[in-house]
């Protein structure tokens, strides 16, 4: 992810590299968590697996539209002001802000976890050129729980030398169905199961998410809720840009996405799967009938 490295590197340490006159960092969370059950709650193999947040419509947009409201609210309000709206995309460190505005703490996952809402919410931002007096982050409440790294099946969530915890992206499975170009290393595709795009597990499993509100915007529900495999595989590259093209999903591309499920359709060795594998298989991108006939090869033999 070289995307990270360079000036926007530089930037993360210093807001006012994007906004010069930058005396504030306003912080918001929205929620994006729905009545559908988890991952770990969903034991058919012939269904794919999408992370929670690329359900609906993508929140880059929704959330850019909210905070223009808020702040011609907010000009209303206070009078001008100068301010930069950040989601997602721009270079700064978002969690760090979050935790320090007191939205919550940063967990053993990594995410963002919020005491009575868990961690089902997008971050966002807007830099302001007004001075206001700061919040102060709440407690680590981890405690001794440790399982979302028990639960993780590639391993991804690894310890560092002062105690704490951080993702090894190598290895996470949200970065191999998004992130990855090109082959997914052998190794790691057992541990990815039926995931074709991003992983919810170390979320799925955190004690703090049993009660979190599943009363999400309706711009989030979802497109394609664990859509069948067969069915995304025989998807053409124009059928694929209509259901997904709104959501995040798109960020995999036409040809990661069939690489996704090639894999998963794999790790589900059913006798079923083998007609849209070899379909796969005879794909004209090389990384897609790759992973096709990898997944061929786990098929039972009878």
């Amino acid at each position: 992810m070289s995307y990270l490295t360079g000036r926007r590197a530089d930037v993360r340490f210093d807001p006012r590299l994007l906004l010069p006159s930058a005396r504030s960092v306003l912080c918001f969370g929205m929620l994006y968590n729905g009545p559908k059950p988890y991952s770990n709650e969903l034991d058919a193999n012939d269904l794919g697996w999408i992370a929670r947040y690329a359900w609906g419509q993508d929140y880059h947009d929704v959330l850019k539209t909210r905070l223009r409201f808020f702040l011609d609210e907010a000009t209303k309000l206070s009078g001008p002001f100068e301010s930069k709206i950040c989601v997602d995309t721009s270079p700064l460190l978002e969690r760090s802000y979050a935790r320090q505005a007191g939205l919550g703490w940063i967990g053993r996952n990594t995410c963002l976890i919020n005491e009575g809402k868990g961690s089902w919410f997008f971050l966002a931002e807007i830099l302001i050129s007004v001075e206001l007096p700061p919040d102060s982050p709440p407690p680590d409440r981890c405690g001794s729980c440790t399982a979302c790294i028990d639960a993780c099946p590639t391993r991804a969530i690894i310890p560092t030398v002062d105690g704490r915890h951080e993702l090894d992206s190598r290895l996470c499975i949200s970065y191999l169905t998004i992130e990855l170009r090109g082959s997914i290393p052998e190794a790691h595709r057992a541990g990815m199961g039926r995931h074709v795009f991003g992983c919810d597990i170390c979320q799925d499993v955190c004690p703090w998410n049993r009660k979190s509100s599943t009363e999400c915007d309706p711009v989030f529900h979802p497109r394609a809720f664990a859509p069948p495999l067969e069915k995304m595989a025989g998807l053409t590259e124009e059928e694929f840009r209509e259901l997904f093209g709104p959501t995040p999903v798109s960020r995999a591309r036409y040809q990661g996405f069939l690489r996704n499920v090639a894999v998963a359709m794999g790790n589900a060795k059913l006798e079923r799967f083998r007609a849209p594998l070899e379909s796969l298989a005879g794909h004209p991108d090389p990384v897609v009938s790759e992973h096709a006939r990898w997944a061929l090869a786990l098929m039972p033999s009878w």
